[in-house]
């Protein structure tokens, strides 16, 4: 098949998306499918052929590595050379017109949240993953936590606070220093809308109740507070119509932070998960709840804390779960037999019959 993967963006996620972009692209090669990497802000502005000559002539694929980083969005958007107000590089979706499917190895805003979705179900364009709607709902932490909190699934309690309009450093302090006197250490203070634990600050006395507030006030007027569950970290996915064994996660250092997920070495990571039957199942059965009320497709990942009584706290579901060399959802299906290359093939059949 020709397969187009869909990776990058402008997110703070994109490198991360471009390693597993690579990663999702080299596997479906290996499966003899014509697969092409292609980069939704940046598109295909320096392929001097023709689209469709890129899925007989396949470009090589680079090696990457990642240095644990966020990326300078600003710098992004002025090395493109096509000047466009679009999230859609040039060529991008000429290109996704003409393959049989899009895998869409996105994460965070401007991929993850819907948007990118509901363009192809405009224009008849088949894609792995979620439909936009349960991607939009999903990508938004507070939308998630009032669909399932009466739905069997257990989950901090929070506060959301809306800062308004900033237009200036004197309005996002008069904002964090209104909004933090209304907030009680300790807990958890997020953006709501953030990825990869970008934005999410663990807060353990009053003092560091402002600076976490100004910090997620840089991404964004909404701010999320939750109940500080503490315990371990775990992780479930779903994939089709089942959960796959979980993931503990343990950090050496902190918790289990944007560089911590990615910097090789930083977190062991332990599957089957360590932890009984039960509580098992516990986290299985809500990450199952989680996929089927915001109506999600093929696969995702949820997030839990599990505390000393062993009680499965969800904390959100991520509806494009990381696919590179250390992410998590492959590790769960190689637990349960399924290889890298087959799980790729999986999420693009189910892609198909949809």
């Amino acid at each position: 098949m020709k397969i187009v993967v869909l990776c990058g963006g402008l997110s703070t996620e994109r490198n991360i998306s471009f390693l597993s972009g690579t990663k999702v692209c080299r596997a479906l090669r290996s499966r003899g499918h014509q697969a092409v990497l292609v980069d939704l802000f940046m598109g295909l502005e320096d392929v001097t052929e023709e689209p469709e000559t890129l899925f007989e002539n396949l470009p090589e694929l680079k090696a990457l590595s990642f240095d644990g980083t966020a990326p300078d969005l600003r710098k992004v958007r002025e090395s493109r050379k096509w000047k466009s107000p679009s999230l859609f590089g040039k060529g991008v979706l000429e290109i996704c017109r003409l393959a049989d499917i899009v895998f869409v190895a996105l994460h965070g805003m401007n991929g993850e949240d819907g948007r990118v979705q509901a363009t192809f179900d405009m224009l008849g364009i088949p894609y792995t993953g979620s439909g936009y709607l349960g991607a939009a709902i999903a990508m938004d932490k507070m939308l998630t936590k009032e669909m399932v909190k009466d739905k069997g699934v257990r989950t901090p309690a929070w506060k959301t606070f809306h800062a308004g309009a900033i237009t200036s450093e004197e309005d996002a302090a008069k904002s964090a220093e209104a909004i933090a006197a209304k907030i009680e250490a300790p807990c958890v203070v997020k953006t709501p809308t953030g990825g990869s634990s970008v934005g999410v600050y663990i807060v353990t006395n009053q003092d560091e109740v402002r600076p976490a507030v100004e910090k997620c006030l840089r991404f964004g007027p909404d701010i999320l507070v939750e109940q500080l569950i503490e315990g371990r970290e775990f992780t479930c996915a779903v994939l089709g119509d089942r959960a796959l064994p979980s993931v503990e996660i343990v950090p050496k250092v902190d918790f289990y932070n944007y560089e911590n997920k990615y910097k090789a070495g930083a977190t062991e990571e332990i599957c089957p998960g360590r932890c009984t039957p039960e509580v098992e199942k516990q986290m299985g059965d809500m990450a199952l709840r989680v996929h089927e009320v915001l109506g999600l497709r093929t696969y995702s990942r949820s997030d839990f804390i599990v505390d000393k009584y062993d009680n499965a706290w969800f904390l959100e579901v991520n509806t494009l779960p990381g696919m590179t060399p250390t992410s998590l959802v492959p590790q769960e299906a190689a637990a349960v037999g399924i290889s890298y290359e087959e799980l790729c093939e999986i999420i693009v059949k189910d892609g198909l019959n949809r």
